[in-house]
């Protein structure tokens, strides 16, 4: 088959994106061969291209989409041609075909569109593992989701609230405060208008969140540990603005026994038992209407570039999809 993909050779800024063709193997022993019809876009790509978190070169970029199985290699007895699927975290999704293990990936209902998964499931299942894992929501806590607006907080904020939790966000405009209202967020913060510290202290009426869900990093993650309560924690999942510096652990404490974790979607799902559940409920809360998917943008997959520049620069809101 052949097929084109986006790939990296070194390290650096958008116009490392390189569209290349080539052709495509068959699948081997346990893979299963893609025909993609829609990819994700995440602010892990971003790491990978500037080598923040490196990968081996030259490299295909992307970790998420969905697809229809159009071969299957020797030993795959669960999926056959024509059943449409996606996965959430496989490497080399920067394509318009592919091969991949066939225990990555989960046959979608028919509920749920193409576009709608490839923009869901990776950060459907970080929402899903934050709040149902990492720190289990339930109803009356209350929770501090820094990007709101994004990708994952869109979804986190509407399942959350679905789970009855009060929900604070920050922003960083009063029409990302507006999407966000809209999809769960009952307090929409704009961080570049007042101290959202001061904030979530008055309307928690002094006592701070149960947890605060942080994928911002150097910027925020200081003051997340102030908008805790008391044995509250910080689950900090990501680092748009940079990565967190060493701090003392003795702030943890000084601050009220405070908690911290580093978690990440690979851990959660590391096991196919994992990934099932976790799709299944996410697939679920979509179907019921708990969780609206929001496309905030498609570009053709040859823009990478330009889709890249403005997911740095903040211009886009929900999830983003590349198609090939």
């Amino acid at each position: 088959m052949e097929r084109s993909v986006i790939r990296i050779h070194r390290t650096g800024g958008p116009e490392v994106l390189s569209f290349e063709e080539e052709t495509l193997p068959p699948p081997a022993q346990g893979e299963v061969q893609l025909r993609q019809t829609a990819v994700g876009l995440n602010f892990i790509d971003v790491y990978h291209r500037t080598g923040l978190y490196p990968l081996p070169l030259p490299a295909v970029l992307g970790r998420e989409a969905a697809g229809v199985v159009e071969a299957v290699g020797a030993g795959v007895a669960s999926l056959q041609p024509g059943m449409r699927v996606a996965y959430p975290m496989a490497t080399d999704a920067y394509a318009s075909a592919r091969n991949i293990r066939a225990d990555l990936v989960v046959p979608l209902p028919d509920g749920i569109e193409d576009g709608k998964a490839a923009a869901m499931m990776l950060k459907g299942l970080t929402a899903w593992y934050l709040l149902r894992r990492t720190f289990p929501v339930t109803r009356g806590t209350a929770v501090l989701v820094h990007a709101a607006a994004g990708g994952v907080g869109l979804i986190a904020c509407q399942w959350a609230a679905a789970l009855g939790a009060t929900v604070l966000g920050t922003v960083g405009s009063r029409a990302k405060a507006e999407l966000a209202a809209a999809h769960g967020c009952a307090h929409p913060i704009v961080y570049t208008e007042e101290d959202f510290v001061a904030r979530v202290r008055t309307l928690t009426g002094g006592r701070g969140v149960d947890v605060v869900y942080d994928s911002v990093g150097k910027d925020t993650f200081p003051r997340s540990l102030d908008c805790l309560r008391p044995k509250g924690l910080v689950a900090l999942f990501g680092q748009s603005s940079g990565p967190v510096p060493p701090f003392d652990l003795q702030v943890l404490s000084q601050k009220g026994s405070l908690f911290v974790t580093r978690p990440t979607l690979a851990t959660y799902i590391a096991e196919r038992a994992e990934l099932q559940a976790g799709a299944a409920e996410l697939f679920e809360a979509v179907q019921r209407g708990q969780v609206r998917i929001e496309i905030g943008g498609t570009y053709p997959l040859r823009d990478v570039q330009q889709a890249h520049r403005d997911l740095e620069a903040r211009k886009t809101t929900g999830s983003t999809i590349l198609l090939p």
